[in-house]
């Protein structure tokens, strides 16, 4: 039985991802921060991390990215978890007791239309953690509070649904990444992500990235951060369709290695659309 750790709470979204890509036979383990994820699998204590870095309406968790570039770990695997988000109470509660909404940012982010139609007048405050918001509410013992998370969530701590499926938009995935200390290079439906900087020269990015288009090669996803220790100067995350198994793959990243002045491949991975 694996060990796979995850940020937050038992009841997590990351922990709902986690069974939903490993299966059911695993030990999860969960983490106080994204840090402490990356921290356990470095160290050994569990054999995979598994870390959102994108969601499809809040956008990219920059934090993520941060710490792929900091911790020698790679990228093994990706996973596309639907969310689907519920509106959470005690056993006995109803709707209309409702009067103050918890969640993580992201969770209220992401149900704010439904709250403010079908909650008129709510007070609705974030929280560290989706399943860790349901918690509250259960000690709390206040059916005035409710909690937005996972079915999971409410299942985990005994709690009551008021109202499932409550996100704006029912297009909301979150993908999620293995993490672990060793490569893997697959054969066959693949990405690869890298991080890359270049020099400050006219047309750097843009050399940069034709590596890519003069191989047919498509670009998933570009997202710049800023590189510690030099203002205003980026590293750039790429992911791009195929694995370092491929001919065409390797010598588009010999190719980039002339134009960057810093390159990294973060991991070649199995490809995952959602449903």
């Amino acid at each position: 039985m694996i060990k796979v750790a995850f940020q937050g709470e038992p009841g997590a979204f990351s922990e709902a991802a986690a069974f939903e890509h490993f299966g059911s036979d695993i030990a999860t383990v969960p983490c106080e921060t994204f840090d402490d994820v990356f921290a356990a699998v470095e160290a050994g204590m569990v054999a995979v991390g598994l870390v959102p870095i994108e969601n499809s309406l809040g956008g990219s968790i920059h934090r993520n990215y941060d710490l792929l570039m900091r911790h020698s770990l790679s990228i093994t695997a990706e996973h596309y978890l639907r969310v689907r988000h519920c509106l959470i109470g005690l056993p006995g509660a109803q709707l209309s007791d409702v009067k103050r909404v918890i969640s993580h940012p992201q969770g209220l982010a992401q149900t704010e239309h439904w709250v403010r139609a079908q909650l008129p007048g709510v007070q609705s405050d974030p929280v560290h953690d989706t399943a860790g918001s349901v918690r509250m509410v259960r000690d709390a013992g206040d059916p005035a509070l409710a909690a937005i998370a996972s079915r999971r969530a409410a299942d985990v701590y005994g709690m009551h649904i008021l109202a499932e499926g409550i996100e704006d938009d029912a297009a909301n995935y979150t993908r999620f990444l293995a993490i672990r200390p060793e490569q893997i290079l697959p054969t066959g439906d693949a990405k690869t992500s890298l991080v890359f900087t270049v020099r400050h020269q006219p047309g750097s990015l843009f050399k940069a990235l034709s590596v890519f288009a003069l191989r047919d090669i498509d670009l998933t996803k570009i997202e710049s951060r800023p590189l510690a220790g030099h203002a205003f100067e980026y590293l750039f995350y790429v992911d791009i369709v195929g694995s370092q198994s491929s001919d065409v793959v390797r010598r588009a990243l010999d190719h980039l290695a002339e134009y960057a002045a810093m390159l990294r491949v973060l991991g070649s991975y199995p490809r995952h659309a959602p449903a």
